[in-house]
């Protein structure tokens, strides 16, 4: 990747993809990725890290499912909102539309560790795309 900045604005208009983040920088061995979001991802979890979720625009719900008793509840997220999934949190990203920017070990893959059910057409399983 260049040292060079980068405009998200810019960014998210080289692509129109939902569900199919690209890698805009990195630090460390983390990814700093954006993604377009619209409809139901799928069930996922992250066994070793956390994920972090901003939005830049619109609304993003993740559906959190607790281990113990298989209880769901839902964090409605919108503009510039920002939440950090547990690693081995159960989760589910849905959205009626909008852009997000994550933060990630480089390398996790968008559908987890494991996921359940299949993937829809819509969901990209990727370790990102490039830019």
């Amino acid at each position: 990747m260049e040292s060079k900045p980068v405009n998200l604005t810019e960014a998210l208009a080289s692509f129109d993809d939902v569900h199919s983040p690209r890698i805009v920088a990195r630090m460390n061995d983390y990814d700093v990725r954006i993604a377009y979001t619209a409809g139901e991802h799928v069930w996922h979890v992250h066994e070793d890290t956390d994920e972090f979720f901003l939005v830049l625009d619109g609304r993003f719900d993740i559906a959190l499912r607790n281990a113990a008793d298989g209880t769901e509840t839902t964090v409605e997220l919108h503009k510039v909102d920002t939440f950090v999934v547990p690693k081995g949190t159960e989760h589910k990203p849905s959205s009626p539309g909008g852009p997000i920017l994550m933060f990630e070990p480089s390398g996790t893959r968008t559908t987890g560790d494991r996921h359940e059910g299949e993937i829809p057409g819509h969901v990209d399983s990727t370790m990102g795309h490039a830019l």
